[in-house]
């Protein structure tokens, strides 16, 4: 089969669902397929080697700007296009994106969610060019905030378009208005043109279910997956070893590690585990900085300084390593998670998790037994939590386990791309569907 994956970068950043496009996109090539990741936007800003080093950046971010805000440019040559699509100018792009107005991104939002009729469709036109040249066999899109594409993609080629649904609905009610509502009509209505939108999680395919009021036919659920090898080994420390809290996300609001700090001061302060420490891994940003700096005075308002660590933007080894060094792992993200890939890169290192129960979080505890659930938006309830896995280090030992083999069972990337390629073929033409499935026999 061959497939072409369309993903957006970040640039600046490592992004998780880069990072498992990216991954899934290796698999999908040790198993014989033809897989090319294309980044859409800004360079990927991977972990590991690029499945498809080589591929250009389509809708590349400068060119969308000017595209939006200045009709000249929906009509430059295209040697002033690629230009503006070189990597340098790319990546300082990256590093200026919160310069950008919210409005802007709004109205950008929507334009792209309008596909052929929004003011990227020079854009467009030179993917389905591209496309064209290379004949893939399907097309996946990374989130459906790229749905816009799949109607000309179609039209065009005749193939099928399938888009994956994570985050979108924190980001479009984010927006402001009139481009919150129009955005979430547009994406309701542009998604229609897909063959299938595939979520998460349970949880998540019938939130985006409802909220784009999506035919019950044309949504599907594969979790996420990661790599388990590199964590195959990992010595879990042992039980009189110095307990350790780990957060592992984006350092932002969002992600509730504001509130993870908060319970590791009311930790302390009850004096039960004097000897605890706190690890945060993740990306940050420069203006992520700011926010990191509000939670290190905190931190030594209380007198804790020296015990907690923040470590930005781990590559691949250290974040293993930081995995390695865990108790327990809590991200108590405040909005609806759709899955929480952090999650899983827990459990495949055996780590427990305490969680909110909210969102994703609750089917992924529960189906796993890899952790346990505490009341949302508590810093108290999540103190709790810790205090009740940090007492009990065979118990820990053992929801860490059963991750572990969940991981394995359901959670990696083999078991992904399993799952990808099975539900793909049922929208390929018979000729392909039946090569396909005798490969994978």
């Amino acid at each position: 089969m061959k497939i072409v994956l369309l993903t957006p970068g970040t640039g600046s950043y490592y992004c998780g669902v880069c990072m498992r496009d990216n991954a899934l996109a290796k698999e999908l090539i040790r198993r014989g397929h033809d897989a090319v990741l294309l980044p859409m936007y800004l360079p990927l800003t991977l972990d590991e080697g690029a499945a498809s080093p080589d591929s250009e950046i389509f809708f590349g971010g400068v060119n969308v700007y000017l595209q939006q805000k200045l009709a000249l440019f929906r009509h430059t040559p295209r040697w002033l296009d690629r230009l503006l699509n070189a990597r340098g100018l790319l990546n300082l792009a990256a590093k200026q994106s919160g310069m950008t107005a919210t409005a802007d991104v709004g109205a950008l939002t929507l334009s792209m969610l309008q596909g052929e009729h929004g003011h990227q469709a020079k854009e467009l036109a030179k993917l389905i060019e591209w496309l064209r040249e290379h004949r893939p066999d399907a097309v996946w899109l990374s989130t459906a905030l790229l749905v816009g594409l799949a109607r000309g993609i179609k039209d065009a080629l005749g193939v099928p378009v399938l888009a994956s649904l994570q985050g979108e609905d924190s980001f479009l009610d984010g927006l402001p208005e009139p481009w919150q509502t129009r955005s979430w009509e547009a994406m309701g209505e542009r998604a229609r043109d897909c063959d299938a939108c595939i979520a998460p999680s349970r949880y998540y395919a019938e939130l985006m279910g409802w909220r784009m009021r999506m035919p019950t036919e044309k949504l599907r659920v594969i979790p996420n997956g990661v790599a388990i090898e590199e964590t195959s080994n990992v010595q879990r420390p042992t039980s009189n070893a110095q307990p350790t809290v780990g957060y592992l996300a984006r350092f932002i609001p969002g992600k509730g590690l504001g509130l993870v700090v908060e319970a590791f001061i009311l930790l302390k302060k009850r004096g039960r585990f004097p000897g605890a420490k706190l690890r945060c891994a993740g990306a940050m940003t420069a203006d992520d900085e700011r926010y990191v700096a509000t939670l290190r005075r905190m931190l030594t308002d209380a007198g804790l300084a020296g015990d907690a660590e923040f470590l930005p933007n781990v590559s691949r080894e250290e974040k293993a390593a930081f995995l390695q060094s865990l108790t327990l792992l809590s991200v108590p993200a405040n909005y609806g998670e759709a899955f929480g890939l952090y999650l899983i890169e827990a459990w495949a290192a055996g780590v427990p998790v305490v969680q909110p129960r909210c969102a994703a979080f609750t089917e992924l505890v529960e189906a796993t037994g890899g952790g346990i659930l505490c009341e949302p938006g508590s810093s108290e309830a999540l103190a709790d939590g810790w205090e009740a896995l940090l007492a009990e280090p065979a118990k820990a030992d053992e929801m860490g386990a059963r991750g572990r083999a969940a991981v394995e069972r359901e959670f990696s990337m083999p078991r992904m791309a399993e799952r990808f390629v099975a539900l793909t073929a049922e929208f390929l033409k018979p000729e392909i569907r039946n090569s396909v499935s005798s490969s994978t026999r």
